[in-house]
């Protein structure tokens, strides 16, 4: 069997209140291999954005092991945990988070420009994630001059500039109306088929999951129920 990109045994978050230890989530565990569309499900409040926190590793678990494209995510120090974070994955929110002054283009390559990649080919990078996603002719438009299912494909594009190994999606589809929704997820499905990249998708809409994802974990108060 190979290796999986993601792995989780156990897995535990557990946070400090005034009325004692809340556990957030619960003894989770999951792999997931190359290339596959996971959805995790569930409603508010069950552990989802805690586990997706975790995923992306953006917060530490109490308890339990994450291994993430083979690296332990526990053993790693700040500085290790941060470039593996940027070099591994690659973010889809709820908002687009687009600047708005700067071209669909110098949106996408932003990234680009973090990880120290010469002006000529982060543009040419960019501009080829825009046609993949079907906007390479609004590649100079500002983000206000196209629709929002548009700018959530361009937000796509900006997270798989870095070719990441895993891509993240936290419920992004919450800020479009039924038609683009529905629009939008087939484009993610289409792009995550063409791209071959392993995929997590956070969303609370069971026909959404079912629709689009090659399995599917539901959560409830913290802890994996199938």
């Amino acid at each position: 069997m190979t290796e999986a990109v993601i792995r989780v045994e156990g897995l535990g978050k557990s946070y400090q209140t005034a009325a004692g230890e809340f556990p957030a989530l619960r003894g989770v565990n999951l792999r997931v291999d190359g290339g596959e569309y996971l959805a995790i499900m569930g409603p508010s409040g069950s552990g989802k954005s805690t586990f997706m926190n975790l995923l992306g590793c953006l917060d530490r678990p109490s308890s339990g092991a994450y291994f993430l494209a083979g690296a332990n995510v526990a053993e790693m120090d700040r500085d290790a945990l941060a470039r593996l974070r940027n070099h591994t994955l690659g973010f889809v929110f709820q908002g687009f988070n687009l600047l708005p002054r700067m071209s669909l283009q110098d949106n996408v390559a932003l990234p680009l420009v973090y990880a120290g990649v010469d002006k000529a080919s982060r543009r040419a990078r960019a501009r080829r994630l825009l046609e993949r996603v079907g906007l390479g002719q609004y590649a100079d438009s500002l983000p206000n001059r196209i629709s929002g299912g548009q700018q959530q494909r361009v937000a796509i594009a900006r997270a798989l500039v870095n070719q990441p190994k895993v891509l993240l999606l936290d419920e992004p589809l919450s800020n479009l109306d039924a038609r683009l929704r529905l629009q939008t997820r087939e484009e993610i499905r289409r792009i995550q088929k063409e791209t071959g990249i392993t995929t997590v998708f956070v969303t609370h809409d069971q026909e959404e999951a079912m629709s689009i994802s090659d399995e599917i974990v539901v959560m409830k108060l913290g802890v994996e129920q199938q």
